[in-house]
């Protein structure tokens, strides 16, 4: 086994604190997605959509990296091979845990976009709707967040790891949302095995060679223990 290819969703960070779109409490019960998170919410109260943005990321900075995490970084270091992450997580808690290489292909919490010229640079804690682009100087900024309806980061060298990939594992996915939820058939199509981590099967579930049920925290550890020593 040369290259592993890794997809990582909100059930890796749920146990560093931060909530899933599905939990209950937390910052998404209170608002609807189709308000916070689609340019059309953005268009309609740019303020509502900042507003929410700034709370999701002081939560997220003062969030720790937890044993999944750790063991995700253990392995990019110590595995004689090639592992590529790919997240849909917007936090930065795998590169707080010291991972180098990480996918973010729903964008990042601390990053601001320019909706005007497309520069993308880091955000500050606190945005507000007409913040200027440093670049075109655009009352643009918006944060640096793909939305329901736009288009995901890094696709096509995406789907190129995945045709080249030995092992694809999913860790902490619904399997709801596309096209992640369809990497795991993409994988497979070119003969990648392919292991799902999760609290229960997600709704791609039957796709995957193994399940590993339970907490990330457990289950991805020892994955990564059986990995490097064997």
């Amino acid at each position: 086994m040369k290259k592993i290819v890794i997809l990582t969703g909100a059930g890796i960070s749920a146990e560093s604190g931060l909530g899933t779109f599905r939990a209950e409490g937390g910052l998404w019960a209170e608002h609807r997605i189709e308000d916070v998170a689609t340019p059309e919410g953005f268009a309609r109260d740019p303020q509502l959509v900042v507003d929410f943005y700034n709370a999701r990321r002081a939560q997220a900075a003062e969030a720790a990296p937890n044993a999944a995490h750790l063991a995700l970084a253990n392995l990019e270091a110590a595995f004689d091979g090639d592992v590529v992450l790919v997240t849909q997580n917007v936090d930065d808690l795998h590169e707080k845990a010291g991972m180098k290489r990480v996918m973010h292909m729903h964008g990042a919490l601390n990053g601001a976009l320019c909706g005007a010229c497309d520069l993308r640079w880091p955000a500050p804690m606190v945005m507000a709707p007409g913040d200027a682009c440093p670049h075109c100087k655009a009352p643009a900024a918006r944060p640096d967040i793909v939305w329901f309806g736009e288009m995901p980061y890094d696709m096509e060298e995406i789907y190129d790891h995945l045709a080249q990939a030995d092992l694809f594992a999913g860790i902490g996915t619904s399997g709801n949302v596309y096209p992640a939820a369809g990497f795991v058939a993409e994988a497979r199509r070119h003969g990648a095995q392919t292991l799902e981590f999760n609290l229960e099967p997600s709704a791609v579930g039957s796709q995957f060679d193994d399940i590993r049920i339970g907490p990330a925290t457990q289950t991805v550890p020892e994955w990564v223990a059986e990995v490097l020593g064997g």
